[in-house]
C-alpha cells in the first residue's frame, strides 16, 4: 500500500514564527496599548512609593527563655528565635506600642500590620521594620515597637523569677514550721534539714541575683531620608518591560480570535480554490470606479492580468458567463465586475456588464455610460435595454442595469451580441449584491458557468468563505477562484442615490432573464 509521505520538515518552523510575529505585529495598537498601561501602573506604583518611608531597628535578645534551669547548656540553644519573632509581632506588644504613641487600643492592629520583624541567620538579632507615611513616624514606630518587645520580655523574665522564688519560699515555710513547732531527737535529722534550708535560701538568693534583661537595643532607628523601593527610573523600566508583555499577550490572544482573512496563506487555507489575482492599494488612481481604459496605477494593470488568468484559464472561448460577486461588500463587487469586464474588452471582443442587483442603481451612477440616443446602423444590434460604456477599450463593453432588464429569451439575446462584430468573443460578466444576504446571487450562481469571489483583505472571514463555497458546491456552481483585495476601506459620504441616466424600453417588475449555453433562466422581483 503506498500514499503520501509525511516528512517532518524542520525547515517549515522559521516560517511558521515569521507567520505568528507578522499575526502579532499587526496588532500594534494593542502593543502600544500594554507599553501605555504598564508606562501608567509604574508611575502609580513611584508615585504611591514616594509617600512610604521605612525605618528599621536591632534588639540583640539575651538568653534565656529561662535561665534558672537551664544548667550547661549554650546561651544560643536557650533561645527560640523564631518564637521571639512571633511574641514581638503579638497584639500585646502592639498594645504596648499603642500606648508608647498615645494611640488608642484600636489602631494596635494597623501598626502591626506595618511592622516587618527579621531574624538574619545564625544570630540572637531581631530586626523591626516599621513603615510609615514620614520619616519620622516610621522611625518612632521601630523604635517603640522595639521597646514594646524589650519590656515584655522583661515582664516575661520577672514572672518567671516570681514563680521560681514562690515555689522556693513555700519550701523554705515548711522547713521553718518543722525545725520551730517540732523536736528533732537526732542530731542528724537536725543537721540535714538545716542544710537543706540554707540550700534553698541560698538558691533563692541566686535566682534573684541572676539578670532578667531582655536585651539590649544595638541599632536605634533613624529617620529616613528616601522611601522605600527602587527609584523612578527603575519602576519606569519594569513599567515597560511589563508593559510590552501584557502587549504582546493581548496582540496574540486578538490574533488568535482573529478569523478575518489578512494574507494569501490564509485565504488559501480557508478556500480549495485558486488566487487569481491581489488587487494593491492604490492611491494614485482616485476615487473613480472604471481604471481600465479610463485612468492608470498599478491597480488597473492587476485587473488586466485577472482578465489574462481568466482566459488562459477557460480556453480559447473566453469565460463565458461569470459572476462577480463578494461574501458582504457590494462595492468592491461592483468595482471588479466594471474593470475586469473593461479588461476583457481590451481583447477585442464584446463583453456585456450585467447589473443583477435589483435594488441598487449606484453602478449605472458611477460608470461613464454613453448617453442614450437612437442607435445608428452600427449600434442597432446592442442587447436589448442596455448602452455602451466610454471606455478606451479595442472591443465593446455594454452595461445593462437590472432594473430594465426584461423578458428576452437567450436565443434572441445570443443572435443580437455575435451581430455586432461576427467571430468575436462574447463574455457576459454578472455583479450582484452581496452573496449572503442577496437573495438572486445564489440563483445567478446556479446559471452562469464561474463564480468569481472577492475577499476583502483584513474585512472578510473565514467564517463567511466557507458558507460561501458550501452553498455554490451545493448549489452546483462552480467557483472559478479568489480575488484578494488589499485596499483600505475608504469611507463615502452617505449621498442619496439617484435614477440610471438611461430608461431602457421596459422597466416593469417582470422576472430578469440572462443568456446561458443551453437556455435562459430567470430571476423573479420580489
Amino acid at each position: 500500500m503506498t500514499g503520501p509521505i509525511h516528512l517532518d520538515d524542520r525547515y517549515d518552523e522559521p516560517d511558521q514564527l515569521r507567520d505568528q510575529l507578522r499575526r502579532i505585529l499587526r496588532h500594534r495598537a494593542l502593543i502600544a496599548l500594554g507599553l501605555i498601561l504598564g508606562l501608567l501602573g509604574g508611575l502609580a506604583l513611584a508615585q504611591y512609593r514616594a509617600h512610604t518611608f521605612a525605618a528599621t531597628s536591632e534588639v540583640l535578645v539575651r538568653s534565656t527563655t529561662d535561665p534558672f534551669g537551664a544548667v550547661g547548656v549554650s546561651a544560643d540553644n536557650q533561645v527560640s528565635m523564631t518564637t521571639e519573632q512571633q511574641v514581638a509581632t503579638s497584639a500585646e506588644v502592639a498594645r504596648r506600642v499603642a500606648h508608647a504613641l498615645r494611640l488608642p487600643e484600636s489602631q494596635a492592629g494597623g501598626l502591626a500590620s506595618r511592622l516587618r520583624v527579621t531574624n538574619p541567620m545564625k544570630s540572637r538579632v531581631l530586626r523591626f521594620e516599621f513603615t510609615a507615611g514620614s520619616p519620622k513616624r516610621a522611625a518612632q514606630g521601630a523604635n517603640a515597637f522595639a521597646e514594646a518587645y524589650l519590656t515584655d520580655r522583661k515582664g516575661r523574665n520577672d514572672a518567671a523569677v516570681r514563680r521560681a522564688t514562690d515555689a522556693l519560699g513555700q519550701q523554705i515555710r515548711v522547713l521553718n514550721e518543722q525545725l520551730a513547732g517540732e523536736k528533732l531527737d537526732q542530731k542528724d535529722t537536725k543537721t540535714a534539714a538545716q542544710s537543706q534550708l540554707y540550700t534553698l535560701q541560698k538558691r533563692v538568693l541566686d535566682i534573684r541575683s541572676r539578670d532578667t534583661d531582655a536585651g539590649d537595643v544595638v541599632r536605634r532607628a533613624v529617620a529616613p531620608h528616601l522611601p522605600v523601593g527602587p527609584g523612578l527610573r527603575i519602576l519606569l523600566a519594569l513599567g515597560l518591560v511589563c508593559g510590552l508583555l501584557l502587549g504582546l499577550v493581548l496582540a496574540w490572544l486578538r490574533a488568535a480570535l482573529d478569523s478575518r482573512i489578512r494574507s494569501v496563506g490564509e485565504l488559501r487555507g480557508a478556500l480549495r480554490a485558486p488566487v487569481l489575482g491581489i488587487l494593491p492599494d492604490d492611491e494614485d488612481a482616485g476615487h473613480e470606479l472604471l481604471k481600465v481604459g479610463r485612468t492608470g496605477g498599478a491597480r488597473a494593470e492587476a485587473f488586466r492580468a485577472l482578465a489574462f488568468r481568466l482566459r488562459k484559464a477557460e480556453g480559447a472561448t473566453g469565460p463565458g458567463q461569470v459572476l462577480v460577486v463578494a461574501p458582504r461588500d457590494a462595492e468592491a463587487a461592483e468595482e471588479v465586475a466594471a474593470n475586469l469586464a473593461a479588461a476583457l474588452a481590451e481583447y477585442g471582443g464584446e463583453v456585456l456588464l450585467v447589473d443583477a442587483d435589483s435594488d441598487a442603481s449606484g453602478l449605472s451612477d458611477r460608470l461613464p455610460l454613453m448617453p442614450y440616443e437612437a442607435p445608428t446602423l452600427e449600434e442597432a444590434f446592442l442587447p436589448s435595454g442596455s448602452v455602451l460604456v466610454d471606455a478606451d477599450v479595442s472591443g465593446r463593453l455594454a452595461f445593462r442595469s437590472g432594473g430594465g432588464i426584461g423578458a428576452h429569451t437567450r436565443s434572441s439575446l445570443s443572435a443580437e451580441t455575435h451581430r455586432l462584430r461576427p467571430g468575436a468573443e462574447s463574455t457576459t460578466v454578472v455583479v450582484t449584491g452581496p452573496f449572503l444576504t442577496h437573495a438572486d446571487a445564489l440563483a445567478v450562481a446556479q446559471r452562469v458557468d464561474g463564480v468569481l469571489l472577492v475577499v476583502g483583505l483584513g474585512a472578510t472571514r473565514q467564517d463567511d468563505l466557507r458558507q460561501v463555497q458550501e452553498l455554490v458546491d451545493c448549489s452546483g456552481g462552480r467557483l472559478l477562484g479568489t480575488i484578494l483585495d488589499a485596499a483600505r476601506p475608504r469611507r463615502r459620504l452617505g449621498l442619496p442615490r439617484r435614477r440610471p441616466k438611461y430608461r431602457p424600453a421596459s422597466h416593469s417588475a417582470a422576472p430578469m432573464e440572462l443568456p446561458t449555453q443551453d437556455g435562459t433562466f430567470s430571476i423573479s422581483r420580489r
